[in-house]
């Protein structure tokens, strides 16, 4: 009996055991997921076609990506030819003869190629140096080497410092302008003698050295400064490379609600030596005083005031004679006005025109102005579509070249190019061809390469006319039938109605290359829903992204952009005004349901969410505010309350004064609210978003004793941690979405 109960466990054991070892995600299919970038690398022919026009010329080169390699081509677009740059196999014989390496034609390690005029000659760069190869006889000469270019140390949100820059000389140059004991000097260039024009700067109200000549050089501009104070936010680098203590920095970084300077443009004679006072009486409670810009007569000058809040952006002119100033475009909304990403603004001075881009109608468009009294002459642009980017502005022709999304059928984030009359006539599409457009323009603007493509139809690559868009020569054609060989899945577009039942909400939606329809799979969503822009890709990749790699592992990956983001109209935009924590999750959650009654293979009870910055806060506050629906979140350096976050982008959307919004929005205020299972990372040195925004959150979750996961990253800056902060995020949704362990990367080589 004893003998037989041993036997019994003995086997209960083994079941068990090998129960544990299937219930666990094997490696490989982590090595799999890694391989795709690889694995669909340079499979894409003739789809990289980026055009480079050659000096003023009609034509330009481009790189060619083939089955045998890389190929340039040279066209002239005049004479309609398309031929090889040069002979490849020629001009790596000669470089092997001055490098002593071996060199494939068809995978020249050159980069930054630029051909002569006359084609005679193009440079180089290889190696950290500058080269030439003549063409005539495809002789190579090293040239100088390449100046590094200095790292980057980060993003700067504090203040510009008005008084660090250099004396600035008059155009003239008779004279240079600077400041001196916090007050405006003149010195002559002659005699070098200093003239004093102001007499009331000081400490805390001094002249700006950002000083503005007028084109005759007979006036000046300079801000008097009423400075803030600064905010700065403190750093311990725990672990740096160099020594073993840490080491603290310290960093300017305004928060919403700080104080903002105030600066006051004042005008200065430089004959008369006068101060010219200037009246201020129109800029109450900045924001910003900015882009301060002469007349090219030199009879006015005009400056763009930014009032606190974003709710009000005007244009002032300043008379130079009086220093009587007024207002001559002004901008008000309700919400705000999204002065950082859809602000246009051209002086055609020979007209006294500015042509002026707004969102007065609810969608945004262009507006022509008389700069002399601020009389609205017409709009130019109309309709329930939105102007993206002027191209080009011809004052002789009175035509601009812009780009627009939503006006024609179909994707209304697809970008098409159009001309149009500065009187709102004769609007022209020029890029016909549905998918989303990028446009490059000769020289003299007669001619245009255009390149359109979806995530799902491959680039296709035309040279057109400018006047009438017509198709002169097809340039390429991309090829994907390699790419499709590998067997990823390309992405799927999907629509469905948002939140109000009537607008319709686009995304994408991506599936593991070993897809099986008679499988449930849980779905994951990659967020980003900053107000600032739209997310969604609209053009094609030629190679696999991470969210092909997450769903390679047996998820359904799908990517949306919700109401409260940009690139539709003013309405579908204000959704996000002091309600960020709103993320456009009731369109996002419809989305989801939709597709998921079309696919019933993607399972709701199993559905993920993860995002990095902005992201990072959508993601965390999908399980805080959404936990009914989203079960699993990984929230990477998130802007986890907003009067944590950067001045300018927090106030843009949240408002000012800071109010009880910021609090209903906040994910540590609500950290109380958690179901679900949420992992939190975020870089130690994050100078983009305020690393201690993550700790905080930390901190409530700890005191509300809730249950979740974190990883600091030492010594990383703004990011979703790299090759380990991946590895985290898909070990994390394996275990609570597939109900897998994920490998045990310590018993693992590296």
């Amino acid at each position: 009996m004893k003998i037989l109960s041993r036997l019994i466990l003995t086997i209960a054991f083994i079941v068990s055991s090998v129960s544990d070892s299937y219930s666990q995600m094997p490696a490989d299919a982590y090595n799999a997921a890694d391989s795709l970038l690889r694995l669909t690398a340079d499979k894409v022919y003739y789809g990289n076609v980026m055009p480079e026009w050659i000096g003023r010329t009609n034509r330009f080169f481009y790189e060619n990506l083939t089955p045998a390699g890389k190929e340039f081509i040279i066209v002239d677009a005049g004479k309609l030819s398309k031929n090889k740059a040069f002979n490849q196999e020629r001009f790596a014989e000669s470089l092997e003869k001055e490098t002593g390496k071996k060199f494939d034609a068809g995978k020249l390690p050159m980069r930054n190629l630029l051909f002569s005029d006359r084609l005679s000659s193009f440079a180089f760069t290889y190696d950290g140096y500058n080269w030439i190869c003549n063409l005539r006889d495809y002789s190579i000469t090293k040239r100088e080497k390449v100046p590094e270019r200095p790292a980057r140390s980060g993003w700067d949100w504090g203040f510009r410092d008005e008084l660090a820059n250099d004396p600035v000389e008059s155009p003239d140059k008779k004279w240079v302008a600077f400041i001196k004991n916090y007050n405006v000097y003149l010195r002559k260039a002659d005699d070098k003698k200093e003239y004093q024009l102001s007499y009331d700067g000081a400490v805390g109200n001094y002249y700006s050295s950002y000083i503005q000549w007028s084109p005759d050089s007979r006036k000046l501009v300079s801000c008097k400064v009423r400075p803030a104070e600064k905010h700065i936010i403190h750093y311990i680098s725990s672990s740096p490379e160099d020594q073993l203590q840490p080491r603290h920095y310290s960093y300017e970084y305004q928060k919403p609600g700080d104080a903002v300077p105030q600066k006051y443009p004042q005008l200065f004679d430089a004959v008369s030596l006068k101060h010219i006072k200037v009246d201020d009486s129109h800029i109450p409670n900045q924001y910003a005083i900015s882009n301060i810009k002469w007349s090219r007569n030199s009879d006015y000058f005009t400056y763009e005031y930014n009032r606190r809040g974003h709710q009000q952006y005007d244009i002032v002119k300043v008379d130079a004679e009086s220093g009587d100033s007024k207002v001559i475009i002004s901008e008000r909304s309700p919400t705000f006005i999204d002065y950082s990403g859809k602000k246009y603004r051209y002086d055609a001075e020979e007209s006294r025109e500015i042509i002026w881009a707004s969102e007065r109608d609810g969608w945004n468009h262009l507006y022509l102005f008389d700069s002399s009294s601020g009389e609205l002459k017409n709009q130019i642009t109309s309709g329930e579509w939105v102007v993206r980017n002027v191209t080009r502005v011809d004052e002789k022709n009175r035509q601009i070249i812009f780009q627009a999304s939503g006006k024609e059928a179909g994707d209304p984030y697809f970008i098409y190019y159009y001309r149009i009359n500065f009187d709102g006539t004769g609007l022209k599409l020029l890029t016909v061809g549905e998918g989303n457009h990028n446009a490059s323009f000769s020289p003299d603007y007669s001619y245009f390469v255009d390149t359109w493509s979806t995530v799902n139809t491959p680039p296709v690559s035309v040279l057109r006319k400018t006047d009438d868009g017509k198709v002169l020569m097809e340039l390429e054609k991309a090829d994907i039938s390699e790419l499709l060989r590998t067997g990823i899945r390309l992405p799927e577009v999907f629509v469905s109605k948002g939140r109000d039942g009537v607008t319709y909400i686009w995304g994408i939606i991506i599936r593991p290359s070993d897809f099986d329809p008679s499988k449930k799979y849980p779905v994951i969503e990659d967020i980003y829903a900053g107000p600032h822009n739209s997310f969604v890709p609209k053009s094609f990749r030629g190679q696999a992204t991470s969210m092909h790699q997450l769903a390679e592992l047996g998820f359904i990956v799908v990517k949306i952009d919700g109401m409260g983001t940009s690139n539709r109209s003013k309405a579908f935009h204000d959704v996000c005004w002091k309600n960020i924590r709103d993320a456009g999750f009731p369109d996002r959650i419809l989305w989801i349901k939709a597709a998921a009654e079309k696919y019933p293979y993607m399972d709701l009870e199993r559905v993920g969410i993860y995002g990095t910055s902005a992201g990072g806060q959508n993601a965390a506050g999908a399980v805080l505010f959404h936990p009914d629906f989203y079960k699993v979140a990984v929230a990477s350096c998130g802007c986890h309350d907003n009067r944590m976050d950067k001045m300018w982008w927090n106030e843009a959307w949240m408002g000012w004064p800071v109010g009880v919004e910021y609090s209903e929005s906040s994910n540590v205020d609500n950290a109380w609210r958690l179901k679900g299972k949420l992992l939190l990372l975020n870089g130690e040195m994050d100078y983009n978003v305020d690393p201690s925004s993550t700790v905080q959150l930390v901190n409530a979750l700890i005191k509300a004793n809730k249950d979740f996961e974190y990883v600091l990253l030492p010594g990383a800056g703004h990011t979703s941690g790299g090759v380990y902060g991946e590895r985290k995020r898909r070990d994390f949704f394996v275990r609570h979405l597939l109900g897998l362990d994920p490998p045990d990367w310590n018993m693992l080589e590296k």
